[in-house]
């Protein structure tokens, strides 16, 4: 049975193919303009939400730069407070003989 050119008798004459769709050069730019648009969209987004946490990041590395400076200054403040203490309270202070004006020299 092979393929016949005329048609027989009782036979339709126009044959129908089936076209496969397919997208045109013209409808294949624009998707890739708007696919590249969209993913240039997404990128600023990242980018922006990027630097919006840098500056967090750095405004609170900075209060913690000088809350340590302050800490460290406190720190000395208290040490110097406290040898004074210590230095009354010790055993050699305590030892040592307490001097008191005998008098005062007059020209």
């Amino acid at each position: 049975m092979g393929r016949q050119r005329f048609a027989a008798r009782n036979q339709n004459s126009t044959s129908f193919r089936v076209k496969e769709k397919t997208l045109g050069p013209v409808s294949n730019t624009i998707m890739l303009i708007v696919l590249a648009c969209f993913l240039g969209l997404l990128y600023l987004t990242q980018v922006t939400k990027t630097n919006a946490l840098g500056y967090q990041i750095s405004e609170l590395e900075q209060e913690r730069t000088s809350l340590r400076t302050e800490h460290d200054e406190l720190q000395v403040a208290s040490a110097r407070l406290q040898a004074l203490e210590r230095v009354r309270n010790s055993d050699v202070a305590k030892q040592l003989a307490s001097i008191t004006p005998s008098g005062t020299i007059n020209q």
